[in-house]
């Protein structure tokens, strides 16, 4: 049985393709390593656009993850430098919006994409992980393990969107490895803080709080060395030298601090990895399959979840007997390819000029952060890039 679509994987970014396919007519079948819809792994927080939310709504699913009380609005993102010059403050209500961005617990999120993909009767088929994937001009195949069984299921067009590329023949890696890991956690504050996010670049790498709940949610860039150090301390030390390391700056509003509690520390490592191409006979790529970003400015996620939606209208608009053929592949991979390098390169060019502990840099990125905040039509195109790409700087 040929089918249209296999989707490997029902993370959010392969649930937001199969949600947009699920009332057409197309012939699509998920898989999904998880046993049950119930399980969905550990919690974590997502920061999601603006443009994200819309994507939601448009699937019917956004409504559910508020009603779980799952979501924190962010009303305004102030961004600084340690001990240096500069101050960008992003407001929803410059922008005319009820808020630039989200954080959401990736539990609910799932749950109401679960939950949405049963309701329309979508075809998925849990405990399948795939194994192998093999492509001819005619067709694409799949070998998943179904409990003791190895089966086999052919389609016009494979959507990877669990894990890497590895599956996909000729799928090459790129890779940057940062030298740095990330420490999450979560902060109680001793002030409420009235969904205002914080990005601050430090010498050691960026640090982010996001207001989640009554929390803030921590990232923490360090050094793998700096990072061992610092998870080993017990919890009031930890917070003295998150204290000492958020510091001051005289243009900047009001830091956060003197935390009351910190939970939920763990770290995990930073990289930056791409395809280097999306589409391969039969086959494209999607979410962290085709690109891990840096947590830096948030891009990662939001790009998947348009990569998603993107390649759903284009198959929508795509006659059944072309779908998967190369032309259209090329012409999908085309229409990505501004908005998915871009958004690469504006994180790693972050880092790059952020991430530095070099006297000499600090004055040109203060002069930087100052000019953003000044010039009106420069803040304008910044904040579309946080809410909707940053290709749409380009526009």
């Amino acid at each position: 049985m040929l089918r249209d679509v296999i989707v490997v994987g029902a993370g959010p970014v392969g649930a937001t393709l199969a949600l947009a396919l699920a009332e057409s007519e197309l012939d699509v079948v998920t898989l999904d390593a998880r046993r049950s819809r119930a399980a969905a792994g550990g919690d974590r927080s997502l920061a999601l656009s603006h443009g994200a939310r819309l994507i939601f709504e448009r699937l019917d699913v956004w409504g559910s993850v508020t009603a779980a009380g799952a979501v924190t609005p962010i009303t305004a993102i102030d961004v600084s430098q340690r001990n240096g010059f500069g101050h960008l403050r992003l407001d929803a209500a410059e922008q005319r919006l009820p808020a630039l961005g989200y954080v959401v617990a990736y539990r609910a999120l799932q749950a109401a994409l679960d939950a949405e993909l049963a309701r329309r009767g979508a075809a998925l088929r849990y405990d399948s992980p795939a194994t192998r994937i093999s492509a001819t001009s005619a067709c694409a195949s799949v070998e998943a393990q179904q409990g003791p069984d190895v089966v086999e299921l052919s389609s016009r067009l494979v959507a990877l969107a669990d894990g890497g590329s590895e599956l996909v023949p000729g799928g090459g890696r790129r890779s940057h490895d940062y030298r740095q890991i990330a420490i999450v956690g979560k902060l109680e504050p001793r002030e409420p803080h009235r969904g205002v996010a914080f990005e601050r670049f430090t010498p050691e790498g960026p640090m982010a709080l996001l207001p989640e709940g009554d929390r803030y949610g921590l990232v923490w860039t360090t050094t793998p060395q700096r990072g061992e150090a610092l998870l080993a301390l017990p919890d009031a030390e930890f917070l003295s030298e998150l204290d000492l390391r958020l510091g001051s700056s005289e243009n900047a509003s009001a830091i956060p601090g003197g935390f009351e509690r910190i939970t939920e520390r763990r770290s995990f490592p930073l990289r930056l990895e791409y395809a280097s191409r999306v589409v391969s006979e039969r086959c494209v790529l999607l979410g962290n399959a085709a690109q891990a970003l840096h947590p830096v400015a948030g891009q990662g996620f939001n790009l998947g979840l348009r990569d998603a939606y993107e390649l759903a209208q284009e198959l929508l608009a795509t006659p059944r007997d072309a779908i998967g053929s190369r032309e259209r592949l090329a012409a999908y991979a085309r229409r990505r390819r501004v908005d998915r390098f871009s958004g690469i390169a504006f994180t790693h060019g972050l880092l790059s000029a952020f991430g530095t502990d070099s006297a000499l840099a600090s004055w040109p990125r203060g002069l930087a952060l100052t000019l953003l905040d000044c010039l009106p039509a420069m803040k304008r195109a910044f904040t579309r890039a946080m809410l909707f790409g940053v290709h749409q700087m380009l526009r």
